[in-house]
């Protein structure tokens, strides 16, 4: 399939502001769906993306969302409906913490804890962003890489894309071989249309983004590449922290590594800039990774 045949641009994100628009059913519990086109199990971008927006209608909407911390304990089917219930775990002066659980068929697939706070001043520094990166118009495009790996095409043919994403190195979708190491796995990315101004829906959508590439850069630093003859691989968990405020339809920098991996996990930390610099969020998350047959 060509890209005039893929959902992307605004019509991909009006689809996924309405993935993000939860159904409430009760005072604390609500139900989402998922894509009408889509992988075989629930993206779990998706599913954490939901789980903070039900935490955050709970919330007062002046205090923002600065971290969540989540586990994904089964695969979710992707043709049923998921069930959000939160629990008020404390309203303080300053903070609200919140537990969201996602459910199919009456069993957890996804639990995550989310605190809240209540805008305040205080110190303020971060670390530099990344030296000689370039921007991300000095980058090739999904479609320019696609064309390279027309066998992919199938898969990327169907999927809605309503995030431009624009990597620096080498993808781990390449065949096998044609990905050389690298300790980093840098990309550029946004949602790929106009978001409306609500805070907690750029946090959402920025959750959903960060789940996409992170544990890609484990496969970096060996080289390898996801699917036959090299790796799969699935989220076990994921914990992101909010630092500034940012829009997800404005360029962020993903710069991804990943500090160790061992009996068939790997782990992978992330730190996502604005274009002019500005620290806006931090990713950590562990993954399953297991070597497929040719």
């Amino acid at each position: 399939m060509s890209d005039d045949q893929v959902l992307v641009g605004q019509a991909a994100v009006d689809q996924l502001l309405e993935v993000l628009d939860l159904v409430p059913t009760g005072t604390r519990s609500f139900r989402g769906m998922s894509p009408p086109v889509g992988p075989q199990r629930v993206y779990g971008g998706q599913v954490a993306g939901q789980a903070l927006v039900a935490a955050g209608r709970t919330v007062d909407p002046e205090r923002v969302v600065h971290s969540l911390h989540g586990y994904f304990v089964r695969p979710g089917d992707p043709v049923e409906p998921i069930t959000y219930e939160v629990e008020g775990i404390r309203d303080g002066r300053s903070f609200s913490v919140r537990r969201s659980v996602a459910l199919q068929h009456d069993k957890p697939i996804f639990f995550m804890s989310a605190s809240f706070q209540r805008p305040e001043d205080g110190l303020d520094h971060h670390a530099p962003v990344p030296p000689d990166v370039p921007g991300p118009e000095q980058v090739p495009t999904m479609s320019d890489r696609l064309a390279r790996y027309p066998e992919r095409l199938g898969v990327w043919g169907q999927i809605p894309r309503p995030i431009d994403v624009r990597y620096v190195g080498e993808p781990g979708w390449v065949r096998p071989g044609d990905r050389p190491a690298d300790p980093h796995q840098r990309v550029w990315m946004r949602i790929d249309g106009k978001l409306p101004d609500d805070p907690l829906l750029h946090a959402c959508a920025l959750t959903y983004a960060s789940d996409l590439t992170l544990l890609d850069s484990v496969l970096s630093v060996h080289g390898e590449v996801w699917g036959p003859g090299g790796v799969a691989g699935a989220s076990l968990d994921h914990a992101v922290w909010f630092h500034r405020p940012f829009r997800a339809d404005e360029w962020f920098l993903y710069d991804c590594w990943s500090p160790s991996a061992s009996g068939a996990r790997g782990l992978a930390t992330g730190r996502l800039f604005t274009v002019d610099g500005r620290h806006i969020a931090s990713v950590v998350q562990e993954g399953l990774l297991r070597r497929v047959g040719a």
